[in-house]
């Protein structure tokens, strides 16, 4: 039986950290397994025209990247783009794209209806807020672009049910949608015996330390303004917690200078990026997690691997978080309540985690895989075939 031939369109890929990347890298390596020979369509962005990245193909697009400044990475395609498009859709048999307000996406649409390709469309993140201008752009594109990529697609494929209310807010047929929570490689994110000794130890972390960390992309919408001024309270309370911080963005610089201005050198500490071969061990280090996010989430991959790492978290009450959270093994608070926020790290911070870790690791091997959520993708594709 031959291969079906697969074209997976992203506004970015690895090596860009994000976490679309991660869900269609996963997927991805799974989807080869099941005999797809697949493409990853994608804008250049400081990379070659063609690359190989861990046996995926990668083709590549010209775009402008005016928004990746200010954190909203928005590739533009060129009118270069056109012939790579044509060339990768023309020759697939199922068009995938990832994200309905991109251009790349419409443009896959577009051309997935001319050459009668059927089209398959994943929403990851609900409506992001920026509190800005940003949001009123972001509305327009919803209507303009968002809205026809949605009516396009053969089947929305939405990563939450909070994803799913989303897309149907915006006009989408609920017939199409169907519900495919983001998986786990539960072989890599576990706990690991001394990993997470030694990188306290490079880090300068004391023994006694209670960590909580959050791996986070640094932009408004993340939440680290909140999380710091939590912090201020919480370590007046308690001195032995210890925020670890796991991530690099355009607020980078300004958050380094907050936690300066508020003498918190000792107690938030920002590591910057770590590579996907590490983070396993720096989840490890810690006691619990948190996701202080504000808005926009779909349903964030490092929850789940936090809590594969046997990681209690607390979470925001943002889009879909909620819908993974496990009772006895975290909380949710409200977000933007920096208040909320250090209550709860110090109602966490007073619990014995070793019991804790090592069942809720066991509850995780049960609930979530990649295998599952690629069992499904591959149905959905047959059934559109």
């Amino acid at each position: 039986m031959a291969p079906t031939k697969l074209c997976i369109v992203t506004h970015t890929f690895l090596p860009h950290v994000g976490g679309i990347e991660r869900v269609v890298y996963e997927q991805s390596k799974l989807l080869i397994k099941k005999r797809f020979e697949l493409v990853v369509l994608t804008h250049k962005n400081f990379t070659p025209s063609h690359y190989v990245y861990d046996g995926i193909n990668v083709r590549c697009y010209d775009a402008m990247n005016l928004g990746f400044r200010l954190g909203i990475p928005y590739p533009i395609p060129k009118v270069t783009s056109c012939k790579p498009f044509l060339e990768v859709i023309k020759s697939s048999e199922v068009i995938h794209a990832h994200g309905h307000p991109y251009l790349s996406s419409l443009a896959a649409a577009k051309l997935a209806k001319r050459y009668g390709k059927p089209f398959v469309l994943t929403q990851h993140n609900t409506f992001i807020e920026y509190n800005s201008i940003w949001d009123n752009v972001e509305k327009i594109n919803d209507c303009a672009i968002g809205k026809q990529n949605l009516k396009e697609a053969k089947k929305i494929i939405a990563v939450s049910n909070a994803t799913k209310d989303y897309v149907l807010r915006l006009g989408a047929d609920p017939d199409k949608v169907e519900v495919i929570h983001n998986g786990v490689d539960l072989e890599r994110f576990k706990l690991i015996a001394g990993a997470g000794a030694a990188v306290r130890e490079k880090l300068g972390i004391p023994k006694d330390a209670v960590v909580v960390a959050t791996v986070r992309r640094l932009v408004y919408k993340n939440g680290i303004d909140t999380l710091l001024e939590s912090a201020k309270i919480t370590v007046q309370k308690n001195p032995q917690l210890v925020y670890l911080i796991i991530g690099k963005g355009p607020d980078f610089d300004d958050v380094k200078a907050r936690v300066g201005q508020l003498g918190l050198e000792k107690n938030f500490l920002l590591a910057g990026f770590v590579s996907d071969e590490d983070l396993p061990s720096f989840y490890n280090a810690a006691d619990f997690f948190v996701v202080p996010s504000k808005s926009g989430e779909g349903l964030p991959l490092v929850t789940l691997e936090a809590m594969a790492c046997g990681l209690p978290v607390l979470a925001t009450d943002v889009g879909g978080i909620k819908e993974v959270m496990i009772k006895g093994y975290g909380k949710v608070i409200p977000p933007n309540d920096p208040q909320a926020m250090a209550e709860g790290m110090l109602e966490l911070a007073g619990i014995e985690f070793t019991r804790l870790k090592r069942e809720l690791r066991k509850i995780m091997t049960k609930k979530y895989s990649w295998n599952t959520n690629v069992e499904r993708l591959v149905k959905i594709y047959e059934e559109i075939i």
